[in-house]
């Protein structure tokens, strides 16, 4: 005995026939008598009476009816109690995204979450590539939005948020399509003799600061021009327009159409992950509880 027959014993019942009741519930008649058979065998005793005027109970029937009706009552009753549990728990989780920091990677993990975490619900919150000072970042983070997914290393980052590592970038050089390098399938440091690269100043990443300590002791011929502590679109606009070479990494390749980028010989890598609060908040906690548990699946 399932709760389809005693969904399909009680339509008949309220019907009074099979014909009624199958077109109540869209399937055949003979679909129908045969569930009652089945139900009649389980139960033991007779259930229905059948007579050319229609379907009746019997003793036992209107017993089964009876409890079934309260036995499906307090199933419906039970499932929407489990989905009131989920609406009143439900958390907003706001993601920060821009052109520079995009939220796509999480976007991934996030269908993967979804399905069997409903309670969660994302509001994605764009801005501006253009905070570079622990204060302006510290304003956004735990207050405008409760996750970033971006680089990580960078020191300004370090006193106020906490980071879950999601992988590394690959680093890549950019230049303008009409540049003499443009047409190299790979560039090594030698390639760059006599050229301007363009890359953050000293002091904000301890990564790309071993990359500019390698470049001044053994590749001299590099001229090293300082950009911001943080990349803005303003950034590759500058090394479209002077023809000079971007240190950049694989994720940012499309931010910028006139420019093409190109991958090194070299194996550098830096990481990246999702930068939360350093007291997140219950919900914060759950979702990335919930996105651990999806990148190890």
């Amino acid at each position: 005995m399932n709760s389809t027959q005693l969904s399909i014993l009680i339509q008949v019942a309220d019907c009074g026939s099979f014909s009624k009741a199958a077109e109540k519930l869209y399937i055949s008649a003979t679909a129908i008598m045969k569930q009652m058979n089945f139900l009649e065998a389980c139960v033991g005793v007779p259930l229905l009476i059948r007579t050319n005027h229609g379907i009746q109970l019997t003793d036992a029937g209107r017993s089964l009816y009876k409890d079934a009706r309260f036995l499906m009552q307090y199933s419906e009753e039970a499932v929407q109690r489990a989905r009131q549990t989920i609406l009143t728990n439900q958390y907003v989780i706001r993601v920060g995204t821009s052109l520079l920091i995009p939220s796509n990677i999480l976007m991934d993990l996030w269908n993967k979450v979804n399905d069997i975490n409903p309670q969660f619900k994302l509001k994605i919150v764009p801005f501006n590539d253009d905070f570079a000072t622990p204060a302006m970042t510290n304003h956004t983070v735990g207050k405008d939005f409760d996750f970033i997914i971006g680089l990580y290393d960078k020191v300004a980052w370090k006193d106020y948020s906490n980071v879950y590592e999601l992988g590394r970038y690959h680093f890549f050089f950019a230049v303008s399509r009409n540049h003499r390098l443009a047409s190299k399938k790979e560039l090594s440091l030698p390639d760059l003799y006599g050229e301007r690269l363009m890359m953050i100043k000293r002091g904000n990443s301890p990564v790309i600061d071993g990359i500019r300590d390698y470049i001044e002791n053994e590749h001299p011929a590099i001229e090293i021009e300082d950009t911001p502590y943080s990349y803005d679109i303003e950034v590759f606009n500058r090394c479209e327009q002077s023809g000079a070479v971007l240190l950049t990494i694989d994720n940012w390749k499309n931010i910028h159409p006139a420019l093409v980028t190109i991958p090194t010989e070299c194996d550098c890598t830096i990481p990246y992950g999702i930068m939360y609060p350093l007291n997140p908040s219950e919900g914060v906690k759950r979702f990335l509880e919930a996105i651990k548990k999806a990148k190890t699946a």
